[in-house]
């Protein structure tokens, strides 16, 4: 077992000399070796050699366990650091990183109680009590701390469900909800947190000039009054915060170990301020301090100007008049002219921290709201004054600076239960972050939601009212309204805060740049990826830059009450996102949801969730929805421009549910005919070097589509699965590098089996799930289908038919395919024509229509033509069908085309006999290939032979290929046909064409269109007999077909016809004369569309069919042939 052991450990380190050569999505694991020959020695003689062969993706399990054993952890920007200092060391191996040491204390609890406690504590919070009294405070704290819980017990189950990298809060968001959210909320996480910095950094200059150094404004605030008075301030607080801003900014680019080391400083000022408020409030109990305030009347007086409380004062000399008394008066003198409020109302002095055992808390139950500029007034005093009376002397009252309403509070209240991340961004540098981040995190905010709650009680119990809604502490001598409560002095809340504000700064922006660098690294924004460059150690110079101009558009707003709504809404969708990870992965009940922490819940995600939520817009509702539009902004931006990433989040993993739903309420039935479109299966075939052979038919696809509904490509392939895979795969791979070039959105599916029509076979019916199925089939018109090495193609094409009629599906089958316009073609005018005969659910007027959508067709106006029997009244057909359409709401020019019985041609007969004739001859499966075509041409040649000698001024023959309109040129006409009418195999009784170049022929111009004679085949050409016509377009009749004598001449001539399948023979005229008025009226169109016959019930006319589509269809551009699966697909009802 020790050798075991032994040659294990060697042959996992060979492999991890190797380095990194093969790519991390090639193996399941970790340093997954490939080296054959250490393979080899590994297992010869062991007990493994049953699975020698596939060691090569299998490693043993103890190769694996010892590289996951040894998996280390490193925090961001570490690696880059290593390098860095290591650079001479390229040769040798680097030096191993030290593991991370920090555990739960230093590594989480610690760096959450500094996150936490900031700004708000010392800077608002007795003001949001005094405003929103202690009852609606608590339950903005509770609220607050209980959403803050919810997302901690989320995230410690994302954070202890396998190793979490670092990058934190980002990370786990994003491997949880896909690159698309992901990037969404880490943009709005780096966005809250850079304006967290912001609002710290304003948070500490309104320390500075107002409680520490008033007198270093720019724009000094003396004299000044209401919005001047505001003005300064702002321009101050701009002024100084940018100063603060560079200089912070230039620490962080520095290095980044100086505000590491200082972190532990700023954590001992927020500590020590927390503790002397609490010493402060055991004090108030034993011996309250002097704070006392000045009211006149029932209003709160500024107490910056005078020294006592009171109008006048007795001295030995009389009474003399007060500071306050020139406040008021014009002059120092009894008699003086005063404020009429200043004489109406005595002063009184109260105190303004009457201890916790005061009783206090009664009054400061409830809440009290201003308008901007309302006197702050004691609510439980009398006043006398008259209301008509203007308020005078305003500068001397304490005024409300801004308006105020329960939804500002929340929003301002919420940054500071923020913080609860910083544990889990330090993740790499935890030594058992599963263990640490639930416990850490949890610990801290069970601190500091005791702390906050405890202080509304206690500050509502200690602090005079009207105290507590003094914002600024004007009303006792300019102190900081929660100094006034510390013990042993005022000044060491003051200045703890600052720092301790200065150093929340400080952590926000060191991280915020991280954050960024860390998103722009993962490539799912294309536009930050210059953000993903630093320094050489991996300092994010970049991202720094970045982030200290967001915080300088925070510092320019200037008003920490009007950044913090801000930065709240940015966290609260954060933390509103990993709840939803959280609920979605536990409801989805993915394999790889095992977390450590097993407190959590989906139903208390989905209620931090909905807190979340509700929170943001009670917080700032517009906020709330500008905060929305970003992220939704920023989604969509990375879904079509950002990288594809596949990260096994639960947005996959929803989306595969909802589909999984939705496939299982199609089940339920079909779709209603309102909401019928073809669900398309488009069959292509390959090349050998699998390049799709018809392109265009998925240019058709795109444009009968435009990206709605179900598309299905699929090709088949001959061939057994196991030697054809890697075919396979190429073929999918072009089928699918094609449909993006087409902007065909679909599934592309190769299938392969022995032979193709059992290929095409399992396409048509294994294809989609479930009732996402296709309901139609788009299929080329099979080309050089008459060649003898091509008989296979059109009876694979006539058994496709079958099929799709008895799986009752719809089938589009495009003749001529290569002249069908791609998507960037356009029509600027045409008509596209339909040839109703037949009814078959109505799928040839919604085509039409769906094509019309296209910006190809859209110029193009629709006609529909419909074929009138003897026994119809054409005249009425027409008035029903323009009706019809106009409840079918489809813009149509209508046409009637009177169809009247007529004798059959001698022609029709001829070409019935030809086609019956080289049937025969197909059948005879013992003839060679070139036998069966010799055979066939002579068939043909007889025939024509035949006619010529009848008329022979009334036949000429043009040669031409499949599908390929033009005819050979007239030169090449004597040649070619001579060297098949001179075969050696023909019977010598049999009468040979020559063509004599005397012969007079009717050239065929576009305006008179010829009627398509017989195609004898020869390889690569095919024979066509054509009757010529008359200048005015009627076809010209043979002599002696012109009566029923000339009928019975012919017959006496050719006794055979009198044998001719009489069926075939009524189905040939038919496609004749119809082909016939088709072209007379559609010759034109930029596309036919026609009902596609049936195929015959028996296998025996399976060639005549497709001879009487090639008839019918002949002389036309564009066809597509339409054939409705058996239910209706349009209808007049809304």
């Amino acid at each position: 077992m020790l050798n075991n052991l032994t040659d294990t450990e060697e042959g996992d380190g060979g492999a991890q000399s190797q380095g990194d050569s093969n790519p991390k999505e090639s193996s399941p694991f970790i340093n997954s070796s490939d080296a054959a020959a250490e393979k080899s020695q590994q297992y010869d003689g062991k007990n493994m050699a049953l699975f020698e062969e596939e060691m090569d993706t299998s490693p043993m399990v103890s190769s694996l366990l010892s590289s996951l054993a040894n998996y280390s952890n490193l925090p961001q920007g570490s690696k880059e650091h290593e390098e860095a200092e290591n650079n001479e060391a390229e040769s040798s191996r680097k030096k191993p990183v030290k593991a991370p040491q920090l555990g739960t204390l230093m590594g989480v609890y610690l760096p959450c109680i500094q996150n936490i406690f900031g700004v708000i504590l010392f800077l608002r919070m007795t003001w949001l009590v005094g405003i929103g009294g202690v009852i609606g405070t608590f339950i903005i704290v509770f609220m607050c701390c209980a959403t803050t819980m919810l997302t901690a017990i989320s995230m410690s189950a994302i954070a202890t469900n396998g190793v979490v990298p670092a990058g934190g809060s980002y990370y786990m968001i994003s491997r949880s909800l896909g690159p698309e959210f992901g990037g969404a909320v880490g943009i709005c996480f780096y966005l809250g947190t850079t304006y967290a910095g912001a609002m710290y950094i304003l948070g500490a200059i309104e320390l500075l000039l107002i409680y520490i150094a008033p007198k270093a404004a720019i724009f000094p605030l003396e004299g000044l009054e209401g919005a001047e008075a505001e003005a300064a301030l702002l321009n101050n607080m701009r002024v100084y915060g940018t100063i603060l801003l560079t200089s912070m900014a230039t620490v962080v680019f520095v290095g980044v170990k100086y505000v590491n080391k200082l972190a532990l400083v700023f954590l001992a000022c927020v500590i020590l301020s927390i503790l002397a408020v609490y010493a402060g409030v055991i004090k108030t109990a034993v011996d309250p301090p002097v704070f006392p305030v000045c009211i006149l009347g029932n209003r709160t007086l500024v107490w910056k100007t005078f020294d006592v409380c009171a109008k006048t004062v007795e001295t030995a000399n009389g009474t003399v008049t007060t500071q306050l008394w020139r406040m008021f008066c014009d002059s120092t003198l009894l008699n003086a002219t005063c404020d009429k409020y200043f004489t109406a109302n005595n002063v009184t002095e109260i105190q303004g921290i009457p201890g916790v055992t005061s009783g206090i808390l009664a009054e400061n139950l409830f809440g009290t709201y201003y308008e901007k500029g309302d006197l702050i007034a004691r609510t439980n005093m009398e006043s006398v004054e008259d209301p008509d009376d203007p308020l005078t002397n305003s500068n001397r009252y304490v005024l409300a600076d801004i308006t105020s309403f329960f939804t500002l509070l929340v929003g301002i209240y919420f940054p500071s239960v923020t913080g609860i991340m910083a544990g889990s961004n330090r993740s790499g540098d935890l030594r058992d972050a599963q263990k640490s981040i639930p416990i850490g995190t949890i610990a801290a905010i069970t601190t500091t939601s005791t702390v906050y709650m405890s202080s509304v009680f206690l500050f509502g119990a200690c602090i005079e009212g009207v105290v507590l809604r003094d914002k600024f502490g004007e009303g006792v001598h300019g102190n900081l309204v929660i100094g006034t409560l510390a013990w042993p002095s005022p000044w060491v809340i003051v200045i703890g805060s600052f720092f301790s504000t200065c150093g929340a700064g400080l952590q926000s922006l060191t991280g915020a740049p991280r954050l960024m660098q860390a998103i722009a690294k993962d490539s799912i924004v294309p536009a930050l990826r210059i953000f993903g460059h630093g320094k050489a150690n991996g300092e994010p110079t970049w991202s720094l830059l970045l982030t200290a101009c967001i915080c300088e558009s925070g510092i320019l707003i200037a008003s920490l009450d009007a950044v913090a709504p801000i930065l709240s809404m940015f966290f609260l969708m954060c933390y509103m996102f990993v709840n939803l990870a959280c609920a979605l992965q536990t409801l989805l009940r993915t394999p790889n949801w095992r977390p450590r922490f097993k407190f959590y819940h989906w139903t208390l995600s989905f209620l931090g969730m909905s807190l979340c939520l509700t929170l943001m817009f009670i917080c700032s509702w517009y906020y709330a929805i500008v905060a929305m539009v970003i992220a939704g902004s920023i989604y969509k931006y990375i879904e079509f421009a950002g990288a594809e990433k596949e990260w096994g989040d639960g947005i996959r993993g929803l989306s595969l549910s909802a589909a999984r739903y939705a496939l299982m309420r199609l089940e339920e039935g079909p779709p209603h005919t309102k909401n019928w479109r073809p669900q398309l299966l488009v069959l292509v075939s390959t090349d050998a070097e699998q390049n799709v052979e018809q392109p265009r038919l998925l240019s058709l696809t795109n444009q009968l589509k435009a990206g709605k509904g179900l598309t299905i490509v699929g090709t088949a392939l001959e061939g057994s699965f196991l030697a054809n895979y890697e075919q396979t795969q190429r073929a999918e791979q072009a089928l699918r590098k094609l449909m993006e070039t087409e902007k065909v959105k679909g599934f592309c599916q190769a299938t392969v089996s022995s032979n193709l029509r059992d290929a095409t076979s399992h396409l048509l019916q294994a294809s989609g799930l479930g009732g996402l199925k296709h309901n139609a089939v788009l299929v080329s018109w099979p080309r050089n289908w008459k060649q003898g090495d091509e008989h296979q193609t059109w009876r694979n094409f006539v058994e496709l038919v079958r099929e799709t009629t008895a799986a009752h599906l719809a089938l589009l089958v495009p003749k001529n395919i290569a002249a069908f316009p791609s998507n960037g073609e356009r029509f600027t005018e045409g008509h596209i024509d339909v040839w109703w005969i037949v009814h078959d659910g109505g799928m040839l007027m919604l085509l039409p229509f769906l094509l019309r959508q296209h910006k190809v067709w859209r110029k193009c106006k629709m006609r529909i033509f419909t074929v009138a029997q003897m026994d119809d009244n054409s005249i009425q057909m027409k008035k029903d069908l323009t009706t019809f359409l106009y409840h079918l709401r489809i813009d149509a020019m209508v046409e009637v085309v009177e169809m009247h019985d007529s004798d059959i041609s001698a022609y029709t007969y001829e070409k019935t006999l030809v086609m019956e004739q080289r049937s025969q001859m197909l059948k005879k499966i013992n003839l060679t290939k070139t036998e069966r075509e010799r055979e066939i041409q002579s068939i043909t040649d007889s025939s024509r032979g035949s006619i010529r000698r009848k008329n022979p001024a009334a036949v000429t023959t043009q040669l031409s290929v499949t599908e390929d309109p033009p005819a050979a040129s007239k030169e090449e006409k004597p040649e070619e046909e001579s060297k098949s009418a001179s075969s050696p195999v023909s019977p010598p009784d049999q009468v040979q064409l020559i063509h004599d170049n005397t012969t007079p022929t009717s050239p065929a111009t576009p305006a008179t269109p010829l009627t398509p004679g017989e195609g004898a085949q020869s390889p690569g050409e095919q024979v066509q007999m054509t009757w010529t016509e008359k200048c005015d377009g009627e076809p010209a009749k043979p002599p002696g077909a012109a009566t029923p004598e000339g009928i019975k001449d012919i017959f006496n001539m050719k006794p055979e016809w009198e044998n001719l399948n009489q069926s075939n023979v009524r189905r040939m005229h038919t496609a004749l004369r119809l082909n016939e008025v088709i072209i007379k009226k559609s010759s034109e169109a930029k596309l036919v569309l026609l009902n596609m016959p049936g195929p015959p019930r028996n296998r025996t006319g399976d060639e005549n069919y497709m001879e009487f589509l090639e008839v019918l269809t002949d002389g036309l551009n564009r066809v597509l042939l339409v054939r409705g699966g058996g239910r209706e697909v349009i209808t007049i009802y809304s």
